[in-house]
């Protein structure tokens, strides 16, 4: 094979490459876009009463599940006509046949009698007794019984938040159905806060805490993505122009 012949092979290879980086690159971020679309739902938050966990005017970015897939610790997304007929982002922190209570006398909330920790909490500006603040949990003390199929559901800002403890003369002392629930809190899309953790606290009681969701895979592919797309548009005309100019110079020196 000539020189020329060699080299315009290697120039089609890099061409065939970059296509091909450019293809797979397309699929993965059209195919992590369109899962993230079908699995996940926007919501800009309403209020501070998530705060520090999620700000008023966030946008988060959550997961829509059963509300029979709902674990203690999870964020979620509900609508109950007692709490008004909008979405509310609050924590759940009991589950059907919990007794909550708050506060044990080194003033955390109590699920069944065990202490949770909530290193999440940020009460009258500091953080909770999980971090040797001494703040309680709560201002005020409450005692309640999650009706079964029935979720209790409280404010990181335990100072501000409208939740069940608001309602615990309701029926159901506070708690609303899972069938309330329309999505997991996952992740803060803006600011780009990253992924909200489960809390280990929750994972040492029975039915532990909720599995992660897909969206760091989802991520991953769009990243990966744009990563092969960007990589093979410019690879192609790259290798075009290195062989080319490894032509020219073969040709060059057999002229001399």
């Amino acid at each position: 094979m000539s020189g020329s012949g060699r080299h315009d092979g290697r120039g089609r290879l890099g061409n065939v490459l970059s296509n091909l980086a450019v293809a797979v690159g397309c699929v993965l971020f059209l195919g992590g876009f369109a899962w993230g679309a079908v699995v996940y739902a926007p919501y800009t938050v309403p209020t501070d009463s998530m705060a520090p966990t999620v700000n008023a005017g966030d946008r988060v970015l959550a997961e829509r599940v059963d509300g029979e897939d709902v674990r203690r610790g999870d964020v979620v997304v509900f609508t109950d006509p007692t709490w008004g007929a909008v979405p509310m982002v609050k924590r759940v922190v009991g589950v059907g046949g919990d007794k909550i209570a708050c506060c044990d006398e080194g003033g955390r909330l109590t699920v069944d009698g065990k202490p949770v920790e909530e290193p999440y909490l940020r009460v009258n500006g500091a953080s909770s007794p999980a971090s040797g603040s001494g703040a309680p949990a709560s201002p005020q003390d409450f005692t309640a019984t999650v009706p079964e199929g029935q979720l209790f559901l409280l404010g990181d800002e335990r100072n501000t938040s409208l939740d069940s403890r608001v309602h615990l003369e309701d029926a159901g002392q506070g708690s609303v159905p899972r069938g309330a629930v329309q999505a997991r809190v996952d992740a803060v899309a803006w600011p780009m806060n990253g992924m909200i953790g489960r809390p280990e606290a929750f994972a040492a009681l029975p039915g532990g805490v909720s599995s992660e969701g897909p969206l760091p895979l989802q991520a991953g592919a769009l990243v990966v993505g744009v990563v092969l797309i960007l990589g093979g548009a410019a690879y192609g005309p790259l290798a075009g122009r290195s062989a080319r100019r490894a032509a020219r110079a073969e040709a060059s020196a057999r002229g001399r």
